[in-house]
């Protein structure tokens, strides 16, 4: 407990003993009838769910207070050194309690009780305590948790295409890459309503760069869903994908931890991948695989009938095409990543150790940057919502020739620089 609290506590109870401790002389039958009054009473207790106080805990507190010299701490409560144990269960007993616990979880405490009783007596141990404080002690421990209830789980299916879009990522087969053997990763993307796959491809990682360039793909080819149903991976966490998603109006939906069931849809078509099309595979580039991955889309799933919807991927993708919404055709901006910089004196910014020029308005104040990751020579500078055009890295060569005068005109000075005549260190003797 806190200061504070312990102070609630103390003046309550010296609330409740005050008559016992003042000036005023109660002879014995006035203490007795007090007590009993006090006794009976319902207090509303700090830090409690009791009601009610006994006589003997209330003559407790008065001998105490009294004892003390009218110290309003000697009301404290006082915590027990053997907090958080319980008194009748001994170190060497609860260790074994334990262990026969985890042991055999699924036994009753009853059976429980007499099975370590049969073996502490074979040791000449002292036998268990009581049921009900083994039951408290297994409770203490955790180890009584009641069995979880069932959870309320039921099928669903988006109403539309493009309605909510599963990802996940499934581990691929060794692919040469270079000179070496690496693993590849299978990043699709599921139409919930219609089992369509709007992209799925194999990549060298399963990191952010990866998953974004497949978002791209799938927005590009099957155009923008409504929800985006992900994992908990760190790429599916990114600021960068909540911005990318918000900024198309794509709501970003994580699935709850340590609850697979949610993407069920896109987990069975990893299981037919696994189990249709990778044992007949043999790809020996990433090229060469991605290849006959997008064969066996096209040729064999999109047009098979799916056993919960009754016809194609593709037939019932493409049946309400009145409600896809095509991707905008400046896509790729909206997968630039953003920072934030403060423009320095000198104009200039840094982005990943490069450094950029901005407009002398835009000195000392905080500005955004946006940039491709595979470009990021090319940067667009806004501030708010006003864009300041695009800017390329500074070439320091060309900013010493710019001349400035005093109205701020600028000029570039091109007078190519003066020739050079070479020489010797040393001239020939």
């Amino acid at each position: 407990m806190t200061e504070e609290q312990k102070q609630q506590v103390a003046v309550f109870r010296f609330g409740v003993i005050h008559e016992f401790t003042g000036s005023t002389r109660l002879d014995r039958g006035e203490t007795e009838a007090l007590l009993r009054e006090k006794c009976v009473r319902k207090w509303e207790i700090p830090f409690s769910t009791r009601t009610r106080i006994s006589r003997s805990t209330i003559v407790r507190w008065v001998s105490t207070y009294l004892a003390s010299g009218g110290k309003l701490e000697s009301l404290y409560p006082r915590g027990r050194n053997d907090a958080g144990r319980l008194r009748a269960v001994d170190e060497e007993t609860g260790l074994a309690l334990l262990a026969l616990r985890r042991e055999k979880p699924k036994l009753p405490v009853s059976a429980l009780v007499e099975l370590l009783d049969a073996r502490q007596a074979a040791a000449g141990l002292d036998r268990l305590p009581s049921l009900s404080t083994v039951y408290r002690f297994l409770h203490q421990h955790d180890l009584m948790a009641p069995a979880a209830a069932q959870e309320d789980r039921r099928k669903f299916e988006a109403e539309l295409p493009n309605d909510l879009w599963q990802s996940d990522v499934m581990h691929g087969p060794l692919v040469r890459i270079g000179e070496k053997r690496r693993k590849s990763y299978l990043i699709a993307f599921l139409d919930d309503h219609s089992r369509l796959i709007p992209h799925g491809a194999f990549y060298p990682s399963e990191g952010l760069s990866s998953f974004l360039e497949a978002f791209s793909q799938a927005l590009l080819k099957r155009g923008l869903p409504r929800k985006l149903y992900v994992d908990n991976g760190s790429a599916f966490r990114s600021r960068q994908l909540e911005y990318t998603s918000a900024a198309l109006g794509i709501a970003l939906v994580h699935a709850r931890p340590y609850r697979p069931q949610g993407k069920g849809k896109i987990e069975r078509f990893f299981r037919t991948v696994q189990t249709q099309w990778l044992p007949s595979v043999a790809g020996e580039s990433l090229d060469a695989l991605n290849g006959a991955f997008e064969r066996w889309l096209h040729d064999t799933y999109h047009p098979r009938i799916h056993s919960s919807t009754g016809q194609s991927p593709f037939e019932r993708f493409t049946s309400r095409m009145e409600c896809l919404r095509a991707a905008p055709p400046d896509l790729r901006d909206y997968f630039r990543q953003s920072v934030r910089r403060r423009v320095n004196k000198d104009r200039s910014v840094v982005v990943h150790k490069r450094l950029f020029e901005a407009p002398v308005e835009l000195v000392g104040k905080q500005v955004e940057i946006l940039y491709h990751p595979e470009s990021p020579e090319l940067v667009e500078i806004r501030r708010g919502t006003e864009s300041w055009g695009f800017h390329r890295a500074i070439d320091l060569a060309v900013n010493s020739r710019v001349a400035r005068t005093r109205n701020g005109t600028l000029s570039v000075c091109c007078d190519p620089p003066a020739p050079c005549d070479g020489g010797k260190l040393w001239e020939a003797d």
